[in-house]
């Protein structure tokens, strides 16, 4: 009796010595436990294949009526998705000719359309190309040749955009299809009049019976911050695992998800829309982002799951407070890119919800996850991903841009709390497929010889930290920190200061070139608040009290509007090579004097241009 005392009293007590040894240690269980049940099933799946779209199939099984897809009012169950999905893969295999392994590219806004194309085509074995639905021209021609697409699938409100390149796709004797009832331009073929005509009966296994893990799924796009996008290949394995990422987050199968993002990105179609489908779940999909209905969309349809990806989070911040918008039934956030700040405004604003932070590249081979919801941080360290993922954080030098070698030529792992790049080992465990037909971008990724000769790793080109609790911290893109007076500014150091700035609502720190200088000196784009003006000499005394004089901006731009691409990440290089001269920027520009900022002239810029005003 008093063994059985004992024992009852050590397992009352161990969690609570646990959890003072490490006040993570709940997460970290859970964390360990989504993790072998992942790893259970993907190896499940490498003995007998199964492909999201099988998931997607067993769950109309399960729940035919259960509501899939909600969009602009109307909602279309787990059954009628299947369904359309039947028909759009019946006509195109009549009028397209398609079979498996053939590639086709998606040209579409967010629709259900989307969803039912990209489910037919896999249905026939077929590769979805997911063109962005933003670019034109000749950045539209290079995402469809360099994924060697067959058909090119249009949405009605994209036909002038095609229009522009269809001479060029019809020399490639390319087949383009809108989903409209009918279309008078030769060259284009109507294909919502052929869906109609054609049966919603489910379509033979034997369609797609040579897919596998390994074979492309995919093709999504880098969103090109540096020049023309690169086609990221995404396997049948990447797609299981990165719908992972909602099971991580804690969502359950009666959640009810809110996608805006766009669904040719990874974060919109993989770990929104697939992710959605591995849970079971209901997807309110939206065609674009919109902050001013972002909380009466949650209150209507009865949102507990949203998805946030770069500046998002700050544009709900930013919107004019209101005595409701506490009153909504969302309890998980999932996605990358919100800054500590925000993230704790946030959850003050509009309540406590668990956010779960992530980082990784679409391409990448090693990421992060934060399922402990540390504010500030983009992941945690865990055993079981080490096991799996071999990664390490090096030494960089900023001014060379490239990674630090010791005598042997190896490079050097940064110790903890310091900033390094970030690196994964390529191997069997962590592929990197790299870019459809661009074996220079592809090689251009990987850093060979890194701590042994003959070892390859992918380079992320992130600075990353990582504390000794573990917590992973992003500290800036390679391209965007930049070295002045012989010293590294990151630039999200100096937007996190200036954002606490009273009349700042945006920013946009960058490095640009001086003439006889070497480096780059700083330069901020600013959005004000609205009804508020520039303070040049309050922005000085907060920049001289907050951040060391190599890292000020010695310039100012004020912009009406921050650019950003279709996925709010902004948009840095042009700015970089336009510079600070007020003869072509159209803009207010500011420069940085001894007591404060001063209207930027033409001849403070040839003082600066002829070297006779020091820097």
């Amino acid at each position: 009796m008093m063994i059985a005392y004992i024992v009852c009293t050590v397992l009352a007590i161990l969690p609570i010595l646990l959890y003072l040894r490490n006040p993570y240690f709940w997460g970290d269980l859970n964390y360990t436990v989504s993790m072998i049940r992942i790893g259970m099933r993907m190896s499940k799946l490498k003995k007998k294949f199964l492909s999201i779209l099988d998931c997607f199939l067993d769950k109309v099984e399960k729940h035919p009526h259960k509501k899939f897809i909600i969009f602009e009012g109307t909602s279309y169950t787990y059954s009628q998705a299947d369904k359309e999905s039947n028909k759009v893969a019946r006509a195109l295999s009549t009028h397209a000719h398609l079979k498996e392994g053939d590639t086709v590219a998606l040209f579409l806004d967010n629709e259900p359309q989307y969803v039912w194309v990209w489910l037919a085509l896999t249905k026939l074995g077929c590769v979805s190309a997911l063109l962005n639905y933003n670019i034109r021209s000749r950045s539209l021609l290079h995402c469809f040749s360099c994924c060697d697409a067959l058909v090119l699938i249009v949405g009605a409100e994209l036909r002038g955009a095609v229009e522009e390149v269809l001479p060029n796709l019809r020399q490639q004797g390319i087949r383009v299809f809108i989903l409209s009832e009918h279309c008078d331009v030769e060259g284009i073929d109507s294909l919502s009049d052929k869906i109609k005509q054609v049966s919603d009966q489910p379509l033979s296994l034997e369609l797609r019976a040579n897919m596998n893990l390994k074979t492309p799924a995919l093709y999504i796009y880098t969103s090109g911050t540096t020049g023309l996008p690169k086609a990221a290949i995404i396997n049948h394995e990447r797609v299981w695992m990165s719908s992972s990422l909602q099971c991580i987050a804690g969502v359950h199968s009666n959640d009810v998800i809110y996608i805006y993002l766009p669904l040719y990105h990874s974060s919109g179609f993989l770990m929104g829309l697939c992710g959605a489908i591995e849970r079971g779940i209901t997807v309110v999909l939206r065609r674009k982002f919109s902050a001013s209905n972002f909380w009466n969309d949650c209150r209507k349809y009865n949102v507990t799951v949203i998805q946030y990806i770069g500046e998002v989070m700050r544009y709900l911040c930013n919107t004019p407070k209101r005595e409701n918008e506490m009153d909504h039934k969302v309890r998980v956030a999932v996605g990358n890119g919100i800054r500590g700040d925000t993230w704790a405004e946030f959850l003050k604003r509009f309540g406590n919800m668990r956010i779960c932070e992530c980082y990784g590249a679409t391409e990448g081979n090693v990421g992060f996850v934060n399922y402990v919801g540390k504010i500030g941080a983009i992941g945690r360290e865990h055993f079981l991903y080490k096991m799996s993922n071999s990664y390490a954080l090096i030494r960089y030098d900023t001014e060379k841009e490239e990674p630090v070698r010791d005598s042997k030529g190896f490079c050097i792992e940064v110790p903890k709390g310091e900033t390094g790049l970030l690196v994964g080992k390529i191997g069997k465990r962590s592929l990197f497929t790299g870019y459809a037909k661009n074996k220079q971008q592809t090689e251009k990724k990987k850093l060979k010889d890194v701590f042994v000769k003959g070892d390859v790793y992918f380079n992320s080109g992130d600075l990353l930290r990582i504390d000794n609790e573990g917590f992973v911290y992003f500290q800036d893109r390679i391209g965007d920190t930049f070295r002045w007076k012989g010293e590294n500014v990151a630039t999200t150091e100096v937007t996190d200061i200036l954002l606490t700035v009273d009349f700042v609502e945006e920013v946009n720190v960058y490095g640009v070139k001086v003439p006889g200088h070497e480096g780059r000196i700083g330069m901020a784009a600013l959005k004000l608040k609205e009804n508020m003006d520039f303070d040049g000499k309050a922005l000085y005394q907060h920049v001289k009290n907050y951040l060391p004089s190599y890292a000020r901006p010695r310039f100012i731009r004020i912009q009406d509007a921050l650019a950003v691409t279709g996925t709010f990440k902004q948009l840095k290089v042009k700015l970089a090579e336009e510079g600070f001269n007020p003869t072509i920027i159209k803009n207010r520009l500011f420069f940085l004097e001894d007591k404060g900022y001063v209207p930027m002239t033409p001849e403070i810029f040839n003082a600066i241009e002829e070297g006779t005003l020091r820097l």
